[in-house]
């Protein structure tokens, strides 16, 4: 097979991608250059971009066992919509990270969520005071254009600034949020990063107590564990005005929700998701789309997943017309299919490209040296239901970074020497497992 095209990223990103590759996790930029075999699933998700562009919301579902490519898909989601000019945040659910809780587990995804805000500009997050800067910069900048005088454009961009927010006060904290946006621009205009300081400690949550939030800002209400979600709401009102294209929230690991050993605590959190979900559907979410990954035992488990919640159940269980050949991908819930051979085997070029350019190595890797790994990988017992992208892509940086030290070593050496047992069955089908066949020492892949 011969190579595919290739554009390698900027070393620093390629840095990043192979070490969080090699340490089985997927970095924040950088999936993109790689990516393969997800056109499915990311059409399905550029479709709710046109929706929230529309003012719309949306709510999707993306499920996969452990290792499928989930975080995977979120990182190329992430880089294409910020592209499109979006606002991405992201957190992982975990034991201290919920949708509610009673030790303000909410609270704790949110903060969560707007630290890992981010832009086109700023892809790794933090992207919040720049958002606000911006904002700001682009109301002087049409006021002045104007040809209007210094005195002339405070008082310009003070009403200017009232006149915007006040599409804001009409949602749920509104007109708190609206008088600290106008506070805001009285610090940018002053100089004053104390007053931004503050109003930042605010929109990030970390206010304790409604009073202190009183003495400093003059506003009587703080985020709370109940309420985070209205402000993200009001969060993507305020993007919107700000100029970008919308907002897309991404949470991850919801196998978190199902391991709470609580039921009563399960239950309110399946609650809350209900809210969030009925919301975007109903129209009370504006410019905002939801993303919750999810393994399918903590979906579709009606003991403890959220099918053990009836009403969402209702809601988002399939049909009897969808098979596996015929996907609805318009559905909530978007099923990752398994990789094909093929595309494993263009994953894994790939990624043999980005070492060798990396590393500025004169090594590459044969079609059929990669072949060979591949069809050691797919011939493992237990793999046509255990093995995952997570783990063949790991034992292949594995195998190149040994090529790498040990230059007087071939594939079929180390490969031969770790141990991999075969079924019988798959030592008979190995070689229709693989894309083409070579007439050379690695078509035999007994060991």
């Amino acid at each position: 097979m011969p190579a595919t095209e290739f554009k390698m990223p900027p070393k620093r990103i390629a840095n990043r991608l192979m070490n969080a590759l090699r340490g089985g996790v997927v970095p924040r930029d950088g999936a993109e250059y790689i990516a393969v075999g997800r056109s499915e699933e990311l059409e399905a998700i550029l479709r709710d971009v046109e929706v929230i562009e529309d003012g719309g919301a949306t709510f999707r579902f993306i499920e996969g066992p452990f290792g499928s490519g989930k975080s995977f898909l979120f990182s190329i989601i992430r880089s294409h919509v910020t592209k499109k000019g979006f606002v991405v945040m992201d957190a992982d659910l975990s034991p201290e990270r919920k949708l509610i809780g009673t030790h303000n587990e909410g609270i704790a995804t949110y903060r969560e969520l707007v630290k890992n805000m981010c832009t086109a500009a700023r892809p790794l997050g933090g992207a919040l005071p720049l958002i606000l800067d911006k904002w700001i910069n682009e109301i002087l900048f049409s006021l002045k254009s104007q040809g209007l005088d210094e005195e002339a454009i405070d008082a310009a961009v003070s009403q200017e600034i009232y006149h915007k927010c006040s599409s804001l006060r009409d949602l749920v904290h509104g007109f708190e949020f609206a008088s600290l946006m106008e506070k805001y621009y009285i610090a940018y205009r002053d100089g004053d990063d104390g007053l931004k300081d503050k109003i930042m400690k605010w929109l990030r949550a970390e206010y304790q107590n409604k009073r202190e939030a009183k003495s400093e800002l003059g506003v009587s209400v703080i985020i709370t564990d109940k309420d985070w979600y209205d402000y993200i709401k009001l969060i993507a009102a305020f993007v919107k005005m700000a100029g970008y294209a919308g907002t897309f929230v991404i949470m991850d690991e919801m196998i978190n929700l199902y391991k709470i050993s609580n039921k009563t605590s399960r239950q309110n959190n399946y609650e809350k998701l209900l809210s969030m979900y009925n919301d975007t559907l109903q129209g009370k979410a504006t410019y905002l789309g939801l993303i919750m990954g999810a393994t399918p035992q903590s979906i579709e488990d009606t003991r403890r997943g959220v099918f053990s919640y009836e009403a969402l159940r209702s809601r988002l269980e399939s049909g009897r017309l969808a098979t596996t050949d015929m996907k609805d991908l318009l559905s909530p819930i978007i099923r990752i299919r398994k990789l094909n051979n093929e595309e494993l085997f263009v994953l894994l070029e790939r990624l043999a490209q980005l070492h060798s350019e990396l590393f500025a190595t004169n090594r590459t890797f044969k079609t059929e040296e990669i072949q060979y790994f591949l069809g050691c990988e797919l011939g493992r017992v237990g793999a046509e239901d255990r093995l995952t992208p997570r783990e063949v892509i790991r034992d292949f940086i594995e195998l190149m970074n040994l090529l790498l030290q040990n230059p007087d070593k071939s594939v079929k050496a180390i490969m031969s020497g770790n141990g991999f047992v075969f079924s019988e069955t798959q030592i008979e089908d190995i070689d229709s497992k693989l894309i083409g066949e070579s007439e050379d020492e690695f078509s035999s892949f007994s060991l």
